[in-house]
């Protein structure tokens, strides 16, 4: 089976086959921000399953910048033995562990941060969620500067700990991706403008945590291959930044797109001729692959494992991503590999309330639930309720709320 082949990627590290989680939100870490029992057990669950690579929801680098309440916060080694007992899962198994390194930039929820900063000063806009987000103030260059470095100080502190790889998140709206956006960055010095200069932000990223992690140790990163937006960051664009990022020796490319206030890689946002059609960004990836060496890894749609096999043996891509399925599935790749699951059938949780079900966020929060039934040690609930998902997470975003009053932070309860 060509899902069963190794990869090697340009590091000179292996891939053990071609299947690969891709990040999903976990929102399991406490109010300190550091990793939990409960979120290694669930990734426990996927190292048993027989990945080839597992790669981690958020993984913050700023503690002034967090994307959502429950994300791991890395920028010093406060959670150090925590961080070395989640690495440690991998240990001899032949998968590979990367932490997604993030910052989510304007793309933040309001009220967990008291500033949230951008490129410019653009609010993200999302219908009927705008009281979500606040209006971001435009970063200085030192600024810029700062969190270059906190990128790769994250990155050296996660090799450290044993993680076998990093990816960057340079997809779906956040920082990295608002650089790369004409529609957020509108600064008129060297990090807007041009291509060129709105591609800066990402390059100095890769190479600060080149610099601090080595040439062998794999550098990943996941990008867009357009934001659907008008006025956006557009397929060519997206394109030339690709081949930036091959000709800097990065290690693989994944390739997703949207963002918060276009959501196109979340299935339930896509028109249903997408959906059924499978890969839904493999065009993208077969106009790249003609001028690129560098390992592909296409994240978004695959359903069948006749597709993913096609994809592979036909040299379209390298690595499959698989997502959502993972929550239902754990041990999914050696369910494959025994040819005992040839379709990924995963439902698709309604209320009845078109602008909750559309948004795609219901369909996050639904799946995201089910890694926390992972972590608890409870078996996938395939007919979960959509209603209780909302139940559940009102419930934890009034925790966090209560917690970030002014009371709870000065007893530091």
């Amino acid at each position: 089976m060509n899902l069963q082949k190794e990869l090697l990627l340009p590091c000179g590290a292996k891939l053990q086959n071609r299947i690969a989680k891709s990040a999903m939100s976990e929102n399991m870490s406490p109010r300190h921000h550091g990793p939990t029992k409960a979120l290694i057990r669930a990734y426990q669950s996927w190292v048993d399953g027989g990945s080839g690579l597992l790669i981690t929801g958020n993984v913050m680098v700023d503690r002034k910048a967090i994307g959502e309440p429950g994300n791991v916060i890395v920028e010093d080694k406060t959670d150090f033995a925590l961080l070395q007992e989640w690495a440690s899962i991998v240990k001899g198994t032949g998968v590979h562990l990367w932490p997604q390194l993030n910052h989510p930039g304007r793309q933040a929820i309001g009220f967990i941060n008291n500033e949230v900063v951008a490129p410019s000063a653009v609010k993200t806009k999302v219908k009927g969620m705008g009281v979500m987000f606040k209006q971001p103030r435009a970063l200085t260059e030192a600024e810029i500067y700062d969190i270059i470095n906190r990128f790769g100080n994250t990155a050296a502190i996660m090799k450290e700990a044993g993680f076998t790889g990093v990816q960057i998140h340079g997809a779906h709206g956040y920082l990295v991706s608002q650089f790369l956006s004409p529609l957020v960055n509108q600064r008129k010095d060297q990090w807007g403008g041009s291509l060129k200069n709105r591609a800066r932000f990402v390059l100095e990223i890769y190479r600060n945590i080149r610099k601090k992690v080595g040439d062998h140790f794999p550098i990943g990163i996941k990008i867009n291959s357009a934001d659907f937006q008008r006025g956006g960051f557009t397929e060519e664009e997206s394109m030339e930044v690709v081949q930036l990022l091959g000709a800097e020796g990065i290690d693989l490319i994944e390739v997703s797109g949207g963002s918060y206030e276009r959501p196109a890689m979340i299935g339930s946002s896509q028109k249903k001729s997408t959906q059924e059609r499978e890969a839904y960004f493999l065009d993208y990836v077969n106009k790249v692959r003609k001028s690129l060496s560098t390992p592909l890894m296409l994240t978004g749609g695959f359903r069948t494992v006749a597709t993913m096999e096609r994809a592979i043996a036909e040299g379209e891509l390298d690595v499959v991503g698989i997502a959502r399925p993972f929550t239902l599935y754990p041990d999914l790749p050696n369910r494959i590999f025994a040819g005992d699951l040839a379709r990924l059938d995963i439902p698709s949780p309604k209320t009845g309330l078109q602008m909750l079900d559309s948004s795609g966020f219901l369909d996050i929060k639904w799946h995201e639930v089910h890694i926390h039934r992972l972590g608890d040690g409870k078996i996938p609930n395939p007919k979960l309720s959509a209603y209780l998902v909302i139940a559940y997470n009102l419930s934890e975003t009034m925790r966090e709320l209560v917690y970030g009053l002014p009371i709870f932070k000065k007893s530091g309860k």
